[in-house]
């Protein structure tokens, strides 16, 4: 669930939770470290320990702050944990191109993300290191397919190159950021005609439908390819 304050207290501050998942050694901490430091590590170890990274956006001027999680290594053992996934609200769910294998485990992350998040969490499909052409093993056209069934945003990003790194990460967090002012609209709207629904008024709880787009259409497979 994700809970913003009321008015009086805070107005530029929001805070998203966004996880990323995939197999080990598809990339993912070297796509966080190239979105929030601009860096890439080519001989980079298995993440150990919980990492996260705060970048802060900027989005029809308010101030929007998205905390990034890294599994961790856990990966490999098999081991992400419920809690890692928990107050969740964004996804980069990623494979290696040159990879099949890690393309083949996406429905068991989905699965895995289905089923420790207590929301429908805003997802995008990535399809990293797009700059290993001569290995790709996974086509574009197989990723967006993929995408579009499961009704997922999609990009292919590199790490490498810094190739849609950046618009991987804004475009979920551009999502949720859409969500919740339909939501903070309508609970304006519900406080219009029964004031006292809120209680104290302090905090609203709100719920996304990872399913449909902002304006209450079922969400396409959306693409950007390099």
């Amino acid at each position: 669930r994700m809970a913003f304050y009321s008015e009086e207290e805070r107005t530029e501050d929001y805070l998203f939770k966004i996880v990323l998942i995939g197999d080990s050694a598809v990339g993912k901490s070297n796509l966080l470290a190239r979105f929030a430091r601009d860096e890439f590590y080519p001989n980079s170890k298995s993440t150990i320990g919980v990492e996260f990274q705060t970048q802060k956006m900027e989005i029809n001027g308010k101030e929007v702050k998205a905390q990034i999680w890294d599994t961790a290594g856990q990966e490999r053992f098999r081991a992400v944990t419920s809690a890692y996934y928990r107050g969740a609200v964004g996804a980069l769910l990623v494979y290696d191109i040159s990879r099949r294998q890690t393309f083949d485990s996406i429905g068991r992350w989905l699965n895995e993300l289905h089923t420790y998040s207590d929301m429908n969490v805003v997802t995008i499909l990535v399809g990293n290191k797009s700059d290993l052409k001569d290995a790709r093993e996974v086509s574009t056209a197989e990723g967006k397919t993929l995408a579009e069934a499961q009704g997922l945003f999609f990009m292919e990003t590199s790490a490498l190159d810094s190739s849609n790194v950046a618009a991987a990460f804004q475009t979920v967090v551009r999502e949720i950021f859409t969500i919740l002012s339909r939501k903070v609209i309508q609970s304006q709207e519900l406080k219009k005609h029964d004031p006292a629904w809120t209680g104290n008024g302090k905090t609203v709880v709100l719920q996304t439908d990872g399913n449909q787009q902002a304006d209450g259409q079922p969400k396409k497979g959306w693409c950007c390819s390099t």
